[in-house]
């Protein structure tokens, strides 16, 4: 397949890429001008367990290399790289970082980093493998000695640090941590080489119950498990922004694991509150303390709870996640090696939790009430002094947390200046939370834009929340938008572009209007603030999904409700969704190769034309789809984008790939989102689907970082739940999928203000104040409504989207979606749509195999239920294009389904 491209857009993407690329490439640069002080020149050495293979730097004894037994060629350290990163400065693994103080004086910090000198072996000896005393890479000042042990337990990997008091006077530990240092620089690779060399890690920051897990980029393998082996609960999760690798869109950069962080909860962390309590260890004169981490390996991604198990660590698995929202009765399963001491839920009364019953298999169950909104930290004791740490987020209802945002972007957020320059008006547009206000100007022309994902956002959310939760007024204002402000202004109308979508519609040319239309307190001064021609450019692929989904929506609510759009026809509305599809692939060809966030609108809208009997431009539509899907076939790992490597991409590429049979890419695909995706106990990691550069073009706070519920959360679920519902016995991925759709509403505000995302450095773990992309994430939770019911071979049976009772061989499960239109019953592999009207409960009896639907009386705008299948089935309706039509009345509707 061919790509074309617009001229403006791609040499302003190479623009902005050399520029990124020039930036860190001087860093490089810098790096490698640097005195090298590893002492590589000494040599190296191996050393083996049964399951590792470790490359040991003589002078530093530093790692240079980690392998597993049976993937002897992979190295999950950056390796390749240690003759550039052989300087002061940068961290290795087995390096460690200290902050002390003696007599309560003031905090001193340490790192084995910051002046590397050769340090002195000890002997090694049993089933030490490597040891060192690393006095000579600290101060002689420093009150403490450090030695390092590289040990092995049953095949596995220790990383022992022996600290010993060397005054006379006590000395408090204030942080201690050991970074975690592995191959997540993916400078200079390609797709192809970062998927084969390059791994992805995430951290599970829960005590002694705690671990990273280190992934392969492809999600196949052997994963790469670090957890406590004595003294080292996972307190905390630092970045390390000291070290001197430049970090970019490239490489998020690394973390360490802290075991202590009271000095940082004292001074750089001051006032925010941190995922655990900060502590200190003391330590007498004379007196010497053990730290230690284990390596060790799981199987592949699905078997990590049982690895942790071997191991003897505690294991959690919450239903349906650890995004409570108030209405739902959640599920806590533990499996412990100790009897439960003590549970302590923080803040107190934020939801309770109590032992409901024990299961065959070595777990308990504990009903989990969410009672009180914002962050909540379950603390459990265990007997034999272990401690583990369970983070939970209680949100509203999803039916008030979408009502409050929908009313927030309807009001808060919407635009009605007339005399704008920009011709923005009306419209819902960008929104500063921090300073409550409209942001009408930014130096990133498509914040204040209407366009992008960063400023397409605010109104995209606005738009899909309609189709979860119509509102007659809400939906009023949004079709004056479209045809006010999108038709004609985000979207050209006539001409050499029409249907293409504009770029911005802010832009910033003094030159050309009066003074003092642009803030003279903003930087203008940036490649960002795009001139009237650069803003124009049709080129960027990537914002024609949100253009097609606001079709989309008006078309599903004028088609299926009464009245509630009639502007223009229902098939106006589907035909400029079909038509601003082609034009993507038209006047944005180059982009369009890649798989675009939100994509699945377009296999939406193809199914909506082929239902409708619109034939011919549906052909054509799945033909345009088909090239592209043919052209991610021939790939190896087709998950390019405007950057080097994306997490957004694999939505689209993965929804196509199954609807065209290509098993094997959706296969790969599925497992490269798995490697970035991970579930854990943890609503902020749990289904939080890898982003770090985000901050920086849609954020206010603008940083390399780890972004929490960033959109690719919720636009990855979009796969993973299809993935799911494909195979209906792999839990694994309803957890994941599932918590990435609730990450989508976990950070929304308690008066509905939707943030881009949450920020994870724990010198701020709050959401960003800036509306930003938030709406591609929104799209994800909107698109994924369905509620899952299933039965559990290991937990029973449990509900996701819904509250279970049962009665013999009957269980019920009554919703608690926001737009109560899908229901999943796993068994069954039964998947059922309403295009209007809501489900109630749905009622499953496995003796008489039967399914019962309660549906929800009418409304205003819908009196009629239109109810489809994924497979047939035969209910006492009409039909009308494939969907059951339904007469709703003044009371509860039930249906009976025999299947």
């Amino acid at each position: 397949m061919k790509y074309s491209y617009s001229k403006n857009y791609l040499v302003f993407m190479i623009v902005l890429m050399c520029s990124i690329g020039l930036n860190a490439q001087q860093y490089w640069d810098k790096i490698k001008s640097r005195k090298a002080t590893l002492g590589l020149e000494q040599g190296y050495s191996k050393v083996e367990t049964a399951n590792f293979t470790l490359k040991l730097v003589n002078s530093s004894q530093t790692v240079a290399g980690l392998f597993a037994n049976g993937e002897e060629g992979f190295d999950f350290t950056p390796g390749e790289r240690i003759e550039i990163r052989d300087k002061d400065s940068l961290y290795h693994l087995g390096d460690i970082n200290i902050t002390l103080r003696t007599n309560e004086g003031s905090w001193n910090s340490y790192s084995s980093a910051y002046h590397r000198a050769r340090v002195t072996p000890l002997l090694a000896h049993g089933d030490v493998l490597a040891a060192s005393d690393l006095a000579n890479t600290f101060p002689e000042r420093m009150p403490v000695n450090i030695k390092r042990y590289y040990q092995e337990d049953h095949g596995d990997l220790v990383l022992r640090f022996v600290i010993t008091n060397t005054s006379n006077t006590t000395v408090e530990l204030g942080a201690l941590g050991v970074p975690m240092v592995f191959n997540n620089i993916l400078e200079g690779k390609s797709l192809d080489e970062a998927h084969a060399d390059n791994v992805f890690f995430d951290p599970y920051i829960g005590l002694d119950a705690g671990y990273l897990e280190v992934k392969h980029l492809h999600g196949k393998g052997k994963a790469l498990l670090v957890i406590p082996k004595e003294n080292m609960p996972f307190e905390a999760y630092r970045p390390l922004l000291d070290d001197l690798t430049p970090r970019s869109i490239v490489f998020e950069g690394f973390h360490e694991w802290m075991a202590l962080s009271k000095s940082y909860a004292e001074n750089q962390w001051k006032g925010v509150q941190q995922w655990n309590t900060p502590t200190s260890a003391f330590l007498k004169p004379g007196e010497a303390k053990e730290f230690a981490l284990k390596f060790t390996l799981a199987n592949d991604l699905r078997s990590i709870s049982e690895r942790l198990v071997d191991h003897h660590l505690p294991v959690a698995v919450g239903i349906p996640g650890y995004v409570l929202p108030m209405d739902v009765e959640g599920s806590l399963f533990l499996k412990w090696p100790s009897p439960i001491e003590s549970i302590k839920v923080t803040p107190e009364n934020a939801l309770t939790i109590s032992p409901s019953e024990i299961l065959k298999n070595g777990y308990t169950k504990y009903a989990v009430a969410p009672q009180k909104w914002g962050r909540a930290r379950v603390s459990i004791v265990y007997e034999d002094g272990k401690q583990q740490t369970i983070h939970y987020k209680v949100i509203k209802s999803e039916e008030d947390v979408v009502s409050d945002m929908g009313n927030f972007l309807t009001t808060e957020q919407w635009f009605d200046q007339k005399d704008d320059r920009f011709n923005r008006a009306p419209s819902v547009i960008s929104y500063d939370y921090q300073m409550k206000r409209q942001q009408t100007q930014d130096s990133r022309a498509w914040i204040a834009g209407l366009s992008d994902e960063g400023g397409a956002g605010s109104w995209l959310a606005a738009m899909m929340k309609q189709y979860v939760q119509p509102d007659q007024n809400q939906m009023d204002k949004m079709t004056s938008f479209v045809h006010q402000t999108m038709w004609g202004g985000i979207q050209y109308n006539s001409g050499k572009n029409k249907y293409g979508v504009k770029k911005s519609m802010f832009y910033y040319q003094s030159d050309s209007l009066p003074k003092g239309t642009y803030n003279d307190s903003i930087n203008y001064n940036t490649w960002a603030a795009w001139d009237h021609k650069h803003a124009n450019d049709p080129g960027r692929s990537y914002n024609y999904p949100h253009v097609t989904a606001a079709y989309w929506v008006q078309y599903r609510l004028a088609r299926f409700h009464n009245k509630m759009v009639d502007t223009q026809s229902w098939d106006w509305y589907l035909k400029q969704a079909y038509h601003t599809a082609m034009a993507m692939t038209e006047l944005a060809p180059y982009y369009a190769q890649f798989g675009q966030m939100e994509g699945t609108i377009f296999l939406e809208v193809l199914m909506d034309l082929k239902r409708e009997g619109m034939d011919t431009i549906a052909a054509t539509l799945e033909e345009a789809m088909k090239k592209r899907a043919d052209h991610w076939k021939s790939l190896n790992y087709p998950f390019g984008s405007e950057m080097p490597w994306d997490s957004t991409g694999q939505e689209e590429v993965f929804m196509w790939s199954d609807y065209f049979g290509y098993d094997q890419k959706a296969t790969i695909t599925l497992n490269a989102i798995l490697a970035y995706m991970p579930t854990m106990p943890h609503w902020a990691y749990n289904g939080n689907a890898r982003r770090y550069w985000d901050f920086l073009y849609g954020g206010k706070l603008s940083r390399i970082e780890r972004q929490i519920h960033h959109y690719g959360s919720a636009l990855n679920a979009i796969p993973v739940l299809k993935a799911y519902q494909n195979s209906p016995d792999d839990l694994y991925l309803l957890r994941i999928g599932y918590g990435g759709r609730l990450g989508a509403i976990a950070n929304i505000t308690q008066d509905g203000f939707a943030p881009a995302a949450f920020h994870s450095f724990p010198s701020t773990l709050e959401i960003d104040y800036l509306s930003g992309d938030y709406g591609s994430g929104f799209f994800g939770y909107a698109i994924n409504s369905a509620a899952y019911l299933i039965n559990s071979e290991t937990f029973g049976w449990l509900g996701f989207g819904g509250n279970i009772t049962k009665q013999g061989k009957k269980v019920e499960m009554t919703l608690t979606t926001a737009s109560k239109n899908q229901v999943f019953i796993a068994a069954e592999q039964l998947l059922i749509t309403l295009d209007a009207g809501t489900i109630h409960s749905v009622e499953y009896d496995t003796k008489k195999n039967r399914i019962k639907l309660n549906l929800d009386p009418e409304s205003e705008h819908t009196p009629t239920a239109y109810l489809s299948a994924n497979k047939e089935i035969k209910l006492p309706f009409t039909q009308e294009r494939g969907r059951y039509k339904i007469p709703l009345g003044k009371s509860k509707t039930s249906i009976e389904i025999a299947l």
